[in-house]
């Protein structure tokens, strides 16, 4: 029944770790971040920013239910199933008391921008500033929304993991050992 949320920086790999460590143990994996894109079409960081710059993503709110938002309240849900993985930008900071492993994904930014370029085949300087572009907005949004700069969400992490010269499934041994430790 483990829960574990992964999150990090845009470009870091949380969406690709997220998968492979759900293959590896088996279990459910979720994406907040392609539940939003589904909504829209494009390259996958151009889409982020497309829904962001968009007059709805400017009055976005979230708000539903009392004082947890539409997207809180089905993260939360998912957790209280148990047994998946939830890739989610502020998963860290909702699913703190439902999660037993936090994980923060980090790299610098010419390392995710050339993710991204391969991911979405766009020239490398056009990654770079969307990349730079998407950053900028989802930390004024989130900030605006929840009063908190998402990158903060680092140091409530269980484990940090520079993810700049390592494989996906390096990443993934990585958790899996930390996992076993904690057993």
């Amino acid at each position: 029944m483990v829960v574990i949320v992964i999150s990090g920086q845009p470009g870091c790999g949380s969406t690709t770790t997220g998968k492979l460590l759900s293959e590896r143990l088996s279990i459910n994996f979720f994406s907040v971040g392609h539940y939003f894109k589904s909504l829209d079409s494009g390259k996958e960081t151009e889409k982020a920013v497309k829904i962001w710059k968009s007059s709805a993503g400017k009055k976005l709110q979230f708000k539903k239910k009392g004082d947890l938002n539409y997207i809180e309240e089905l993260q939360i849900a998912l957790a209280k199933s148990g047994s998946i993985i939830i890739e989610s930008k502020l998963g860290i900071r909702f699913l703190k008391e439902y999660a037993d492993i936090k994980v923060w994904l980090k790299a610098p930014v010419d390392v995710r921008a050339q993710r991204v370029a391969k991911r979405d085949k766009i020239p490398l300087s056009r990654a770079i500033r969307v990349l730079k572009e998407k950053e900028k907005i989802e930390r004024q949004n989130f900030r605006r929304i929840y009063g908190f700069d998402f990158f903060q969400l680092e140091k409530e992490a269980d484990l940090v993991i520079d993810t700049s010269h390592k494989t996906p499934q390096k990443i993934v041994a990585e958790i899996m050992a930390y996992m076993q430790k904690s057993a």
